[in-house]
Order: structure tokens, then sequence, then C-alpha cells
């Protein structure tokens, strides 16, 4: 069994929180359970109407989907919110190029399936050690599965924030699934680029070393180091722990 905290934060410097997230440890239609991370693009308001409308509407699609596949039923919910917000962006001119990241979860059978589109991220912390699972589509990680540059030279780059999909961007949207079988007591963390740019993972690790049996404690502990360390951005964070059902 999976429970979960979520939460989010506006951070130090921005006057709107373009993050949304959801969870729910309680089954949702044939899904044991559901945890999203969005962050939000776009202008005045623009994203925040994306990462929340497109989280809203994965919900309510994975509730109506009749499917036993999990990806089946997580690929269908963020194509249909694809396809909801390129269309608001063509119908509202206060709205034009908005879109979000998103990363879903759900698990089944002991295996927690993930999908991603952009740059949030899930890592997964397993015998006190952390592994980022997801792969972001951003320029500079191509960048470097291209050799260009060398990953310690990411997280100051002056392309960091560019991303090369989104729900929303273009008429179609390709999701990356990944699977990860799930031990007991293994703890995994959904989270936006907030966290990500502002936090080592090295010290995100020795944080939920600290606090996995406490994940609202862990929660705003992330938070609180992200904002210490400047909080340029939004922060969103979903953890998740997995205990053996008793």
């Amino acid at each position: 069994m999976i429970k979960s905290f979520s939460m989010t934060d506006i951070g130090k410097l921005r006057k709107i929180n373009q993050d949304y997230v959801f969870s729910s440890d309680l089954p949702l239609g044939n899904l044991e359970n559901l945890y999203i991370v969005a962050d939000g693009m776009g202008g005045h308001k623009a994203g925040d109407y994306a990462s929340k409308y497109s989280v809203e509407t994965v919900v309510s699609r994975v509730v109506m989907n009749k499917s036993n596949n999990v990806i089946e039923i997580l690929t269908e919910a963020v194509e249909a919110a694809n396809e909801y917000i390129r269309t608001k962006s063509m119908e509202d001119s206060n709205l034009v190029g908005m879109g979000t990241t998103m990363v879903v979860a759900s698990t089944q059978d002991d295996v927690l399936y993930v999908g991603n589109v952009g740059d949030s991220r899930l890592y997964v912390v397993e015998d006190g050690k952390i592994r980022q699972v997801t792969r972001d589509h951003s320029l500079v990680e191509e960048m470097v599965r291209l050799g260009g540059i060398d990953r310690k030279a990411v997280r100051n780059h002056p392309d960091k924030n560019i991303i090369t999909r989104a729900i929303g961007a273009s008429v179609s949207v390709n999701v990356d699934f990944f699977e990860v079988e799930l031990k007991d007591d293994m703890v995994f963390l959904i989270c936006s680029d907030g966290l990500t740019n502002m936090v080592e993972d090295e010290v995100i690790e020795q944080v939920i070393n600290v606090y996995k049996d406490d994940l609202g404690k862990c929660a705003q502990s992330l938070i609180q180091a992200a904002n210490a360390n400047g909080g340029r951005d939004n922060i969103a964070v979903v953890l998740g722990k997995h205990t053996q059902d008793k």
C-alpha cells in the first residue's frame, strides 16, 4: 500500500503559483491510486490555468476509463489533457502559448507506473539511495545525451529551463513511461524543477532519509531547503511511501 503527502509553495520570487499537485491513495476508476505533479508555463494566469485544468482533466478521464491497463489509462488521460489545453489556448487570447509539464504515477501489483512529459521528475529512494527514474524532456538533457555538455554543467546552464515537450505545445503529445518494482519502505518523490533547480539530489536524499517516516515533515523540509537556496520558482512535492499490506 501507498501512503502519500503532497504540497506546493509559491517560492520567494513568483507572484502566482503555477504548480499543481494531486494525490489519492484510494482507488480512482480502475486505478489503485493516482499521483500527479504539473508545472505550468505561460503569461499571467495561463500557466496556472494549464497546470490546474490538465490535472483535473487527467483525473476525470481516469475515473471514466474502463480499461484495466494502467499505461493505457494514463496515456489516454494525458492525451485528453493535451487536447483540452491546446483547444483552450486557441479559443482565448489570454491563454495563447500556455502549456504544462506533467508526471503521473500509479501502482498495480507492486509496480509503480510513471508517465512523464517535460522536466518535472520522479525519484525513488531505496536502501537510502536516491535515483532519478524519469528523463527530462529539456534542451540541456538532449545536449548531455549527445555529448555536448557534461551533466555537472546542467544546473547552471543558461538554457536550463527550455523544455522540448509539454502538454498543450502541439497537436499530439508523447508520454514516456517507466516502471519501478516497489520494495518495502521505498519512498518516491514527484517534484517540479522549483525543487531540483534549488536543491542538489544528494540533499534531497538526506532529507528523505531523515524524515521518511513523516512525509508531511519531509515535504515541508524539502520546500524549506528550496526557499533557503533562493526559492526562484514555485515548488511542488508529492511524496509516497510503499509498505507491505499488514
